[in-house]
Protein backbone atom coordinates (compact mmCIF):
# COMPACT_ATOMS: atom_id res chain seq x y z
CA UNK A 1 0.00 0.00 0.00
CA UNK A 2 1.47 3.34 -0.96
CA UNK A 3 1.92 5.86 1.64
CA UNK A 4 1.83 10.03 0.78
CA UNK A 5 2.85 13.00 2.08
CA UNK A 6 0.83 15.93 2.72
CA UNK A 7 1.70 17.59 -0.76
CA UNK A 8 0.99 14.11 -2.68
CA UNK A 9 -2.33 13.96 -1.26
CA UNK A 10 -2.85 17.97 -2.13
CA UNK A 11 -2.14 16.79 -5.50
CA UNK A 12 -4.39 13.75 -5.29
CA UNK A 13 -7.28 15.88 -4.16
CA UNK A 14 -6.70 18.40 -6.57
CA UNK A 15 -6.70 16.11 -9.12
CA UNK A 16 -9.57 14.20 -8.16
CA UNK A 17 -11.64 17.79 -8.53
CA UNK A 18 -10.09 19.10 -11.71
CA UNK A 19 -9.61 15.84 -13.98
CA UNK A 20 -12.61 14.39 -12.78
CA UNK A 21 -14.96 16.57 -12.16
CA UNK A 22 -15.82 15.58 -8.10
CA UNK A 23 -16.41 18.77 -6.32
CA UNK A 24 -14.30 19.24 -3.10
CA UNK A 25 -18.11 19.77 -1.54
CA UNK A 26 -18.91 16.19 -2.08
CA UNK A 27 -15.36 15.05 -0.80
CA UNK A 28 -15.84 16.61 2.19
CA UNK A 29 -19.09 15.34 2.19
CA UNK A 30 -18.11 11.67 1.81
CA UNK A 31 -15.17 12.25 4.31
CA UNK A 32 -17.82 13.64 7.12
CA UNK A 33 -19.59 10.53 6.52
CA UNK A 34 -16.84 8.03 6.39
CA UNK A 35 -15.74 9.42 10.46
CA UNK A 36 -19.18 9.12 11.44
CA UNK A 37 -19.56 5.45 10.37
CA UNK A 38 -16.78 4.79 12.14
CA UNK A 39 -17.92 6.78 15.36
CA UNK A 40 -20.99 4.90 15.63
CA UNK A 41 -19.31 1.56 15.02
CA UNK A 42 -16.27 2.05 18.05
CA UNK A 43 -18.35 4.20 20.21
CA UNK A 44 -22.09 4.17 19.89
CA UNK A 45 -23.00 7.19 22.08
CA UNK A 46 -24.98 10.24 21.12
CA UNK A 47 -23.14 13.10 22.76
CA UNK A 48 -20.61 14.46 20.40
CA UNK A 49 -18.32 18.01 21.08
CA UNK A 50 -16.43 18.29 17.74
CA UNK A 51 -14.01 20.64 17.47
CA UNK A 52 -12.85 22.33 14.26
CA UNK A 53 -10.09 24.45 12.77
CA UNK A 54 -10.34 26.56 10.10
CA UNK A 55 -9.60 24.87 7.21
CA UNK A 56 -10.91 21.44 5.40
CA UNK A 57 -10.13 19.46 8.60
CA UNK A 58 -12.47 21.62 10.31
CA UNK A 59 -14.99 21.20 7.34
CA UNK A 60 -15.24 17.34 7.84
CA UNK A 61 -15.53 18.07 10.94
CA UNK A 62 -18.98 20.18 10.70
CA UNK A 63 -20.55 17.68 8.26
CA UNK A 64 -20.04 15.22 11.66
CA UNK A 65 -21.61 17.68 13.19
CA UNK A 66 -24.54 18.85 11.01
CA UNK A 67 -25.63 14.88 9.84
CA UNK A 68 -25.33 13.59 13.78
CA UNK A 69 -27.33 16.63 14.32
CA UNK A 70 -30.06 15.94 11.86
CA UNK A 71 -30.38 12.76 13.00
CA UNK A 72 -31.31 13.43 16.82
CA UNK A 73 -27.49 13.45 18.35
CA UNK A 74 -26.58 15.83 21.15
CA UNK A 75 -24.06 17.61 19.24
CA UNK A 76 -21.91 21.13 19.67
CA UNK A 77 -19.46 22.62 17.72
CA UNK A 78 -16.38 24.66 18.95
CA UNK A 79 -15.04 26.63 15.83
CA UNK A 80 -11.43 26.98 17.10
CA UNK A 81 -11.02 30.43 14.87
CA UNK A 82 -14.92 31.12 13.91
CA UNK A 83 -15.94 31.79 10.51
CA UNK A 84 -14.08 34.76 9.86
CA UNK A 85 -10.52 32.20 9.07
CA UNK A 86 -12.88 29.74 7.09
CA UNK A 87 -12.97 29.89 3.59
CA UNK A 88 -14.12 27.72 0.10
CA UNK A 89 -16.25 24.52 0.85
CA UNK A 90 -14.89 24.63 5.03
CA UNK A 91 -17.38 27.96 5.08
CA UNK A 92 -20.24 27.05 3.00
CA UNK A 93 -20.22 24.06 6.00
CA UNK A 94 -20.03 26.34 8.35
CA UNK A 95 -23.02 27.97 6.72
CA UNK A 96 -25.22 24.92 6.36
CA UNK A 97 -24.43 23.43 9.39
CA UNK A 98 -25.71 27.23 11.27
CA UNK A 99 -29.19 26.87 9.27
CA UNK A 100 -29.49 23.04 9.97
CA UNK A 101 -29.09 24.56 14.01
CA UNK A 102 -26.19 22.81 14.88
CA UNK A 103 -25.11 24.83 18.06
CA UNK A 104 -21.63 26.13 17.50
CA UNK A 105 -19.54 28.18 20.54
CA UNK A 106 -15.65 29.15 20.45
CA UNK A 107 -12.63 28.19 21.47
CA UNK A 108 -12.76 30.60 24.44
CA UNK A 109 -15.67 28.95 25.50
CA UNK A 110 -14.58 25.18 25.50
CA UNK A 111 -11.40 26.51 27.29
CA UNK A 112 -13.71 28.72 30.15
CA UNK A 113 -16.23 25.68 30.76
CA UNK A 114 -14.68 22.47 29.65
CA UNK A 115 -15.47 20.41 33.02
CA UNK A 116 -18.88 21.41 32.29
CA UNK A 117 -18.97 20.70 28.54
CA UNK A 118 -17.11 17.41 29.01
CA UNK A 119 -19.45 16.13 32.13
CA UNK A 120 -22.49 16.07 29.48
CA UNK A 121 -20.80 14.46 26.46
CA UNK A 122 -19.06 11.44 25.71
CA UNK A 123 -17.28 11.75 22.34
CA UNK A 124 -14.95 14.27 20.86
CA UNK A 125 -13.81 14.88 17.12
CA UNK A 126 -10.99 15.85 16.98
CA UNK A 127 -11.09 17.71 13.42
CA UNK A 128 -8.95 21.09 14.02
CA UNK A 129 -6.01 20.30 11.96
CA UNK A 130 -5.26 18.16 8.91
CA UNK A 131 -2.32 16.56 7.16
CA UNK A 132 -1.29 20.65 6.27
CA UNK A 133 0.40 21.57 9.11
CA UNK A 134 3.94 22.68 8.71
CA UNK A 135 5.09 24.43 12.05
CA UNK A 136 4.00 24.64 15.33
CA UNK A 137 0.99 25.10 16.87
CA UNK A 138 0.03 28.75 18.62
CA UNK A 139 -0.34 28.85 22.18
CA UNK A 140 -4.12 28.72 21.78
CA UNK A 141 -3.56 26.04 19.80
CA UNK A 142 -1.51 23.76 22.38
CA UNK A 143 -4.11 25.17 25.11
CA UNK A 144 -7.09 23.71 23.08
CA UNK A 145 -4.97 19.87 22.35
CA UNK A 146 -4.32 20.10 26.05
CA UNK A 147 -8.17 20.84 26.87
CA UNK A 148 -9.14 17.50 24.86
CA UNK A 149 -6.36 15.53 26.13
CA UNK A 150 -7.12 16.21 29.48
CA UNK A 151 -10.64 15.38 29.07
CA UNK A 152 -10.94 11.68 30.22
CA UNK A 153 -13.14 10.91 27.04
CA UNK A 154 -12.71 9.20 23.97
CA UNK A 155 -11.37 10.67 20.72
CA UNK A 156 -11.43 10.04 17.15
CA UNK A 157 -9.50 12.48 14.67
CA UNK A 158 -10.13 13.25 11.35
CA UNK A 159 -7.40 12.59 9.07
CA UNK A 160 -4.75 13.03 11.24
CA UNK A 161 -4.06 13.77 15.26
CA UNK A 162 -4.15 17.65 15.63
CA UNK A 163 -0.31 18.62 16.05
CA UNK A 164 1.60 15.86 14.44
CA UNK A 165 2.93 16.61 10.88
CA UNK A 166 1.98 14.05 8.04
CA UNK A 167 5.33 13.91 6.63
CA UNK A 168 7.12 12.57 9.35
CA UNK A 169 5.47 11.97 12.58
CA UNK A 170 6.88 15.06 14.47
CA UNK A 171 4.39 16.64 17.34
CA UNK A 172 4.76 20.16 16.16
CA UNK A 173 4.18 20.85 20.27
CA UNK A 174 1.61 18.83 21.02
CA UNK A 175 -0.89 16.68 19.59
CA UNK A 176 -4.03 14.98 20.28
CA UNK A 177 -3.98 11.31 21.72
CA UNK A 178 -6.64 9.90 19.53
CA UNK A 179 -8.46 6.51 20.46
CA UNK A 180 -8.72 6.33 16.66
CA UNK A 181 -8.11 8.26 13.53
CA UNK A 182 -10.19 7.82 10.02
CA UNK A 183 -7.73 8.67 7.37
CA UNK A 184 -8.73 8.98 3.45
CA UNK A 185 -7.47 7.32 0.56
CA UNK A 186 -3.85 6.11 1.62
CA UNK A 187 -2.14 6.49 4.91
CA UNK A 188 -0.05 9.57 5.60
CA UNK A 189 4.05 8.96 6.51
CA UNK A 190 3.10 10.25 10.06
CA UNK A 191 0.42 7.60 11.09
CA UNK A 192 3.23 5.34 10.77
CA UNK A 193 6.74 6.91 12.10
CA UNK A 194 6.73 7.60 16.20
CA UNK A 195 6.29 9.59 17.71
CA UNK A 196 3.16 10.49 15.81
CA UNK A 197 2.23 6.63 15.51
CA UNK A 198 1.79 6.59 19.37
CA UNK A 199 -1.30 9.23 19.26
CA UNK A 200 -3.07 8.22 16.32
CA UNK A 201 -4.51 4.92 17.75
CA UNK A 202 -6.85 2.80 15.87
CA UNK A 203 -5.69 3.85 12.73
CA UNK A 204 -8.64 3.34 9.81
CA UNK A 205 -8.54 4.09 6.34
CA UNK A 206 -11.16 4.70 4.40
CA UNK A 207 -12.23 5.04 0.53
CA UNK A 208 -13.97 8.38 -0.28
CA UNK A 209 -13.87 8.03 -3.92
CA UNK A 210 -10.34 9.34 -4.98
CA UNK A 211 -9.45 7.43 -7.98
CA UNK A 212 -7.08 4.32 -7.97
CA UNK A 213 -5.36 5.41 -10.67
CA UNK A 214 -3.89 8.26 -8.05
CA UNK A 215 -3.74 5.92 -5.18
CA UNK A 216 -1.51 3.60 -6.69
CA UNK A 217 0.90 5.46 -8.51
CA UNK A 218 4.24 5.01 -9.03
CA UNK A 219 5.20 8.38 -8.46
CA UNK A 220 4.52 7.45 -5.16
CA UNK A 221 7.72 6.02 -3.43
CA UNK A 222 7.01 4.73 0.08
CA UNK A 223 4.92 1.87 0.44
CA UNK A 224 3.78 0.05 3.49
CA UNK A 225 4.85 -3.76 3.31
CA UNK A 226 1.18 -6.09 3.40
CA UNK A 227 1.04 -9.22 3.91
CA UNK A 228 0.12 -10.53 0.32
CA UNK A 229 2.07 -8.76 -1.23
CA UNK A 230 5.39 -10.12 0.75
CA UNK A 231 4.20 -14.00 0.68
CA UNK A 232 4.29 -13.81 -3.09
CA UNK A 233 7.77 -13.42 -2.08
CA UNK A 234 8.48 -16.18 -0.94
CA UNK A 235 11.14 -18.41 -2.58
CA UNK A 236 10.13 -21.39 -4.62
CA UNK A 237 11.52 -25.16 -3.02
CA UNK A 238 11.56 -26.91 -5.78
CA UNK A 239 10.61 -30.90 -5.60
CA UNK A 240 13.67 -31.58 -8.03
CA UNK A 241 16.79 -29.65 -6.41
CA UNK A 242 19.46 -29.70 -3.75
CA UNK A 243 21.04 -27.96 -1.45
CA UNK A 244 23.22 -25.93 -4.09
CA UNK A 245 20.14 -24.63 -5.29
CA UNK A 246 19.35 -22.31 -2.21
CA UNK A 247 22.31 -20.38 -1.62
CA UNK A 248 25.84 -21.18 0.51
CA UNK A 249 25.98 -18.46 2.81
CA UNK A 250 29.47 -17.25 4.39
CA UNK A 251 28.70 -15.54 7.84
CA UNK A 252 31.91 -13.81 8.77
CA UNK A 253 30.83 -12.70 12.77
CA UNK A 254 32.49 -13.09 16.07
CA UNK A 255 35.73 -12.07 18.33
CA UNK A 256 36.47 -13.06 21.97
CA UNK A 257 33.40 -12.63 23.75
CA UNK A 258 31.06 -12.54 21.24
CA UNK A 259 30.78 -15.65 19.61
CA UNK A 260 26.80 -15.76 20.27
CA UNK A 261 26.28 -13.26 17.03
CA UNK A 262 28.16 -15.26 14.93
CA UNK A 263 26.26 -18.60 16.19
CA UNK A 264 22.84 -16.65 16.27
CA UNK A 265 23.01 -15.65 12.53
CA UNK A 266 24.13 -18.86 11.40
CA UNK A 267 21.26 -20.89 12.60
CA UNK A 268 18.74 -17.86 11.21
CA UNK A 269 20.11 -18.08 7.91
CA UNK A 270 19.89 -22.15 7.80
CA UNK A 271 16.05 -21.79 9.41
CA UNK A 272 15.19 -19.54 6.50
CA UNK A 273 16.02 -21.50 3.98
CA UNK A 274 20.08 -21.24 2.62
CA UNK A 275 21.34 -24.52 1.75
CA UNK A 276 24.30 -24.20 3.00
CA UNK A 277 26.15 -22.08 5.79
CA UNK A 278 29.50 -21.33 6.49
CA UNK A 279 30.88 -19.30 9.55
CA UNK A 280 34.19 -17.65 9.34
CA UNK A 281 35.91 -17.17 13.11
CA UNK A 282 39.10 -16.00 13.88
CA UNK A 283 41.84 -19.37 14.24
CA UNK A 284 41.88 -18.75 17.88
CA UNK A 285 38.53 -19.16 18.36
CA UNK A 286 37.86 -22.07 15.61
CA UNK A 287 37.48 -24.63 18.42
CA UNK A 288 34.39 -22.82 20.40
CA UNK A 289 32.67 -23.34 17.39
CA UNK A 290 33.65 -26.76 15.76
CA UNK A 291 32.18 -27.97 19.22
CA UNK A 292 28.67 -26.50 19.21
CA UNK A 293 28.35 -26.60 15.27
CA UNK A 294 25.73 -28.94 12.96
CA UNK A 295 24.77 -28.32 10.43
CA UNK A 296 26.68 -25.12 10.08
CA UNK A 297 30.65 -25.45 8.64
CA UNK A 298 33.05 -23.51 9.62
CA UNK A 299 36.13 -21.58 7.53
CA UNK A 300 38.67 -21.18 10.06
CA UNK A 301 40.20 -17.37 9.14
CA UNK A 302 43.76 -15.40 10.31
CA UNK A 303 43.77 -13.57 13.51
CA UNK A 304 45.99 -11.35 15.79
CA UNK A 305 46.42 -13.98 18.33
CA UNK A 306 43.88 -12.30 20.63
CA UNK A 307 40.30 -13.64 18.69
CA UNK A 308 40.00 -10.99 16.23
CA UNK A 309 40.50 -11.31 12.56
CA UNK A 310 43.44 -10.49 11.11
CA UNK A 311 44.12 -8.17 7.92
CA UNK A 312 45.10 -11.37 6.17
CA UNK A 313 41.65 -12.91 6.32
CA UNK A 314 40.62 -10.69 3.06
CA UNK A 315 41.78 -12.51 0.46
CA UNK A 316 40.71 -16.31 2.04
CA UNK A 317 37.43 -14.79 2.43
CA UNK A 318 37.61 -13.56 -1.19
CA UNK A 319 38.60 -16.68 -2.38
CA UNK A 320 36.00 -18.61 -0.98
CA UNK A 321 33.03 -16.47 -2.16
CA UNK A 322 34.75 -16.96 -5.59
CA UNK A 323 34.88 -20.55 -5.33
CA UNK A 324 32.06 -20.95 -3.87
CA UNK A 325 29.81 -18.52 -5.88
CA UNK A 326 28.20 -17.83 -2.31
CA UNK A 327 26.77 -14.91 -0.51
CA UNK A 328 28.88 -12.99 1.96
CA UNK A 329 27.36 -11.50 5.11
CA UNK A 330 29.78 -9.92 7.47
CA UNK A 331 30.44 -7.92 10.96
CA UNK A 332 27.67 -9.42 13.93
CA UNK A 333 30.47 -9.23 16.82
CA UNK A 334 33.69 -8.96 14.55
CA UNK A 335 34.82 -5.75 16.70
CA UNK A 336 36.44 -2.94 15.20
CA UNK A 337 40.35 -2.84 15.45
CA UNK A 338 42.59 -1.30 13.23
CA UNK A 339 42.95 -4.92 11.29
CA UNK A 340 39.60 -5.68 11.02
CA UNK A 341 38.68 -2.48 9.32
CA UNK A 342 41.27 -3.26 6.71
CA UNK A 343 39.69 -6.60 6.24
CA UNK A 344 35.82 -5.15 5.86
CA UNK A 345 37.29 -2.71 3.73
CA UNK A 346 39.12 -4.95 1.30
CA UNK A 347 36.20 -7.50 0.99
CA UNK A 348 33.58 -4.59 0.32
CA UNK A 349 36.03 -3.31 -2.10
CA UNK A 350 36.33 -6.53 -4.16
CA UNK A 351 33.85 -9.15 -3.54
CA UNK A 352 32.96 -11.03 -6.48
CA UNK A 353 28.70 -10.99 -5.27
CA UNK A 354 26.27 -8.95 -3.42
CA UNK A 355 27.09 -8.58 0.32
CA UNK A 356 25.04 -8.19 4.07
CA UNK A 357 27.26 -5.67 5.94
CA UNK A 358 25.96 -5.26 9.92
CA UNK A 359 26.86 -4.05 13.32
CA UNK A 360 30.88 -4.37 13.57
CA UNK A 361 30.91 -4.21 9.78
CA UNK A 362 29.31 -1.25 9.67
CA UNK A 363 31.65 0.48 12.45
CA UNK A 364 34.68 -0.75 10.79
CA UNK A 365 33.16 1.73 8.03
CA UNK A 366 32.49 4.97 9.59
CA UNK A 367 33.38 7.99 7.96
CA UNK A 368 34.66 6.78 5.35
CA UNK A 369 31.98 7.37 2.10
CA UNK A 370 34.09 6.10 -0.42
CA UNK A 371 34.34 2.45 0.54
CA UNK A 372 30.47 1.74 -0.84
CA UNK A 373 30.74 4.07 -4.47
CA UNK A 374 33.74 1.88 -5.07
CA UNK A 375 32.19 -2.12 -4.22
CA UNK A 376 31.69 -4.14 -7.51
CA UNK A 377 28.62 -4.44 -6.00
CA UNK A 378 25.27 -3.07 -4.97
CA UNK A 379 25.81 -3.92 -0.55
CA UNK A 380 22.82 -4.14 1.91
CA UNK A 381 23.30 -2.22 4.93
CA UNK A 382 21.43 -2.69 8.43
CA UNK A 383 22.04 -0.14 11.01
CA UNK A 384 20.87 0.77 13.59
CA UNK A 385 20.16 4.53 14.48
CA UNK A 386 23.43 4.66 15.95
CA UNK A 387 25.19 2.48 13.77
CA UNK A 388 24.05 4.99 11.11
CA UNK A 389 25.06 8.02 13.05
CA UNK A 390 28.85 6.31 12.71
CA UNK A 391 28.22 5.99 9.16
CA UNK A 392 27.42 8.81 8.11
CA UNK A 393 30.35 10.42 10.12
CA UNK A 394 28.84 12.38 12.60
CA UNK A 395 29.13 10.48 15.73
CA UNK A 396 32.48 11.19 17.22
CA UNK A 397 32.63 12.41 20.63
CA UNK A 398 31.93 15.98 21.84
CA UNK A 399 31.11 18.02 24.49
CA UNK A 400 27.83 20.25 24.96
CA UNK A 401 25.04 20.11 27.17
CA UNK A 402 26.44 16.52 28.31
CA UNK A 403 25.17 15.05 25.25
CA UNK A 404 27.52 13.58 22.41
CA UNK A 405 27.78 14.07 18.81
CA UNK A 406 26.22 10.47 18.35
CA UNK A 407 23.18 11.37 20.40
CA UNK A 408 22.64 14.35 18.31
CA UNK A 409 22.89 12.75 15.04
CA UNK A 410 20.61 9.48 16.15
CA UNK A 411 17.73 12.72 17.58
CA UNK A 412 18.61 13.99 14.00
CA UNK A 413 18.16 10.43 12.20
CA UNK A 414 15.33 9.55 14.35
CA UNK A 415 13.41 13.00 13.15
CA UNK A 416 13.59 12.01 9.75
CA UNK A 417 14.17 8.42 9.61
CA UNK A 418 12.84 7.98 5.67
CA UNK A 419 14.85 10.97 4.24
CA UNK A 420 17.84 9.91 6.28
CA UNK A 421 17.17 6.47 4.81
CA UNK A 422 17.01 7.94 1.11
CA UNK A 423 19.78 10.27 0.84
CA UNK A 424 22.13 7.37 2.18
CA UNK A 425 20.41 4.72 -0.10
CA UNK A 426 20.95 7.23 -3.27
CA UNK A 427 24.36 8.81 -2.23
CA UNK A 428 26.43 5.50 -1.54
CA UNK A 429 24.52 3.34 -4.68
CA UNK A 430 23.16 0.97 -1.56
CA UNK A 431 20.18 -0.95 0.02
CA UNK A 432 19.84 0.26 3.60
CA UNK A 433 17.58 -1.43 5.88
CA UNK A 434 17.47 1.37 8.85
CA UNK A 435 16.41 -0.49 11.74
CA UNK A 436 13.95 0.79 14.87
CA UNK A 437 10.59 1.69 15.11
CA UNK A 438 9.37 1.13 12.32
CA UNK A 439 12.25 0.00 10.76
CA UNK A 440 12.46 1.23 6.82
CA UNK A 441 14.25 -0.21 3.90
CA UNK A 442 15.64 2.30 1.17
CA UNK A 443 17.29 1.72 -2.17
CA UNK A 444 19.73 3.40 -4.59
CA UNK A 445 16.93 4.58 -6.51
CA UNK A 446 14.69 6.37 -4.16
CA UNK A 447 11.96 3.71 -3.12
CA UNK A 448 11.09 3.50 0.53
CA UNK A 449 9.63 0.27 2.35
CA UNK A 450 7.68 0.62 6.21
CA UNK A 451 7.86 -2.85 7.95
CA UNK A 452 4.30 -3.22 9.91
CA UNK A 453 5.88 -6.06 11.84
CA UNK A 454 7.66 -6.16 15.11
CA UNK A 455 7.56 -5.65 18.84
CA UNK A 456 9.21 -4.18 21.90
CA UNK A 457 10.26 -7.29 22.86
CA UNK A 458 12.61 -7.48 19.85
CA UNK A 459 14.65 -4.77 21.73
CA UNK A 460 17.03 -7.44 23.01
CA UNK A 461 20.83 -8.41 22.08
CA UNK A 462 21.07 -10.80 18.89
CA UNK A 463 18.03 -9.68 17.50
CA UNK A 464 20.47 -7.69 14.72
CA UNK A 465 22.16 -11.24 14.54
CA UNK A 466 19.09 -13.10 13.43
CA UNK A 467 17.77 -10.13 10.80
CA UNK A 468 21.24 -10.48 9.55
CA UNK A 469 20.73 -13.98 8.46
CA UNK A 470 17.45 -13.91 7.68
CA UNK A 471 18.46 -11.37 4.64
CA UNK A 472 21.44 -13.15 3.85
CA UNK A 473 19.59 -16.50 3.28
CA UNK A 474 17.00 -14.83 1.01
CA UNK A 475 19.61 -12.93 -0.54
CA UNK A 476 21.90 -16.59 -1.70
CA UNK A 477 17.96 -18.23 -2.37
CA UNK A 478 17.44 -15.19 -5.08
CA UNK A 479 19.76 -13.27 -5.46
CA UNK A 480 17.82 -10.28 -5.18
CA UNK A 481 18.26 -7.54 -3.22
CA UNK A 482 15.31 -5.78 -2.68
CA UNK A 483 13.46 -8.62 -2.21
CA UNK A 484 15.78 -10.26 0.66
CA UNK A 485 15.68 -6.96 2.30
CA UNK A 486 11.36 -7.30 2.43
CA UNK A 487 11.53 -10.46 2.80
CA UNK A 488 13.80 -11.09 5.51
CA UNK A 489 12.61 -7.53 7.57
CA UNK A 490 9.06 -8.29 7.25
CA UNK A 491 9.84 -11.85 8.43
CA UNK A 492 11.93 -10.92 11.07
CA UNK A 493 9.30 -8.70 12.88
CA UNK A 494 6.61 -11.51 12.02
CA UNK A 495 8.41 -14.43 14.06
CA UNK A 496 9.06 -12.13 16.98
CA UNK A 497 5.73 -11.35 17.24
CA UNK A 498 4.60 -14.96 17.06
CA UNK A 499 7.04 -15.36 19.78
CA UNK A 500 5.69 -12.67 21.95
CA UNK A 501 2.46 -14.23 21.63
CA UNK A 502 3.19 -16.94 23.03
CA UNK A 503 5.86 -16.02 25.76
CA UNK A 504 5.00 -12.21 26.07
CA UNK A 505 7.40 -9.45 24.96
CA UNK A 506 9.22 -8.95 28.39
CA UNK A 507 10.43 -12.73 27.90
CA UNK A 508 11.42 -12.62 24.79
CA UNK A 509 14.94 -13.28 23.11
CA UNK A 510 16.70 -13.40 19.96
CA UNK A 511 16.66 -17.17 19.96
CA UNK A 512 13.08 -17.28 20.68
CA UNK A 513 12.65 -15.41 16.85
CA UNK A 514 14.60 -17.83 15.54
CA UNK A 515 12.22 -20.66 16.85
CA UNK A 516 9.56 -18.84 14.86
CA UNK A 517 10.66 -18.37 11.63
CA UNK A 518 9.00 -21.79 10.71
CA UNK A 519 5.92 -20.31 12.19
CA UNK A 520 6.31 -16.82 9.83
CA UNK A 521 6.74 -18.89 6.78
CA UNK A 522 3.33 -20.96 7.49
CA UNK A 523 1.93 -18.36 8.48
CA UNK A 524 2.73 -16.13 5.07
CA UNK A 525 2.28 -19.51 3.16
CA UNK A 526 -1.26 -20.51 4.51
CA UNK A 527 -2.67 -17.15 5.22
CA UNK A 528 -2.65 -17.48 8.96
CA UNK A 529 -2.84 -14.50 11.20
Amino acid sequence: MKVATSAMMREIDNRTIEEYGVPGAVLMERAGLAVISRLKELFGRKRVVVIAGPGNNGGDGIVVARELHSEGWDVEVFSIFGPEKMKGDALSQYHSAVKAGVRMRSAEELIARRSSIFRKHSVIVDAIFGTGLGKDMTDKMLKVVQVINGSGLPVISVDIPSGVSSDNGQVMGDAVKADCTVTFGLPKIGHLLYPGAGYAGKLIIEDIGFPREFLTSERIRTDLLERDDVSHLIPERKKYSNKGNYGHVLIVAGSRGKTGAASMAAKACLRTGAGLVTIGVPESLAGVFQSRVFEEMVLVLPDRGDGSLSSKSSNRILDFIDRTGGILAIGPGIGVSAETRKVVKAVIKNASSPMVVDADGINCMAGDRNILTNAKFPVILTPHPGEMARLIGKAQKGRGKGVTAEAGAIQEIEKDRIGSAIRYAREMRSFLVLKGVPTVIATPEGDVFINPTGNAGMAKAGSGDVLTGMISAFLGQTRNLINSCILGVYMHGLAGDIGASKKGQHSLIAADIIDNIPAAFLSLKQGDD
